[in-house]
């Protein structure tokens, strides 16, 4: 499956390190961020975390005022787990800036032990479909009672 590019950054002063580039700290934690967020939308599980991420390899350089954005795929579904790549590239020159070809998260359960998540193949929407957010909003409590107003406002169809 190719990568979908879902996500941008602009990039500004506080995102930059000493050389004037992309700090590899914060990029690597938009990285995270990014893959964690794919995972729990294919996923539909809020007790998702980090298991592993492998070589993190740079390609080259952004700067002050390029907009970047976030490609992820999935490698594969593991009974407990997910496995995924993201690529991160320069949205206008399209030369890739840091690939990283694995990260897993692990599915768990209340107790902080590994769960079966259930999922066996990618879906482009992921859990939070149309039918499972109607069926969500049935449920939901009084506590989200402006969340739905505004996914029935703007959300729906």
């Amino acid at each position: 499956m190719a990568l979908l590019y879902r996500t941008r950054r602009w990039l500004k002063s506080e995102d930059l390190n000493a050389m004037g580039t992309l700090f590899g700290g914060r990029l690597l934690q938009w990285i995270d961020e990014e893959a964690f967020i794919f995972a729990y939308c294919q996923l539909g599980m809020t007790n998702v975390v980090t298991k592993f991420i492998s070589e993190i390899e740079f390609k080259s350089r952004a700067k002050l005022g390029d907009v970047i954005e976030f490609g992820t795929d999935i490698v594969k579904f593991g009974t407990t787990s997910v496995a995924l790549r993201c690529h991160v590239r320069n949205k206008r020159t399209k030369k890739v800036i840091v690939a990283v070809d694995n990260i897993v998260f692990v599915s768990l359960d209340n107790d902080g032990k590994p769960i079966p998540h259930g999922i066996t193949k990618f879906e482009p929407q992921g859990r939070w479909s149309r039918g499972s957010l109607d069926r969500a909003i049935e449920n939901c409590t009084e506590e989200y009672e402006d969340e739905i107003e505004l996914y029935k406002t703007y959300g729906g169809d």
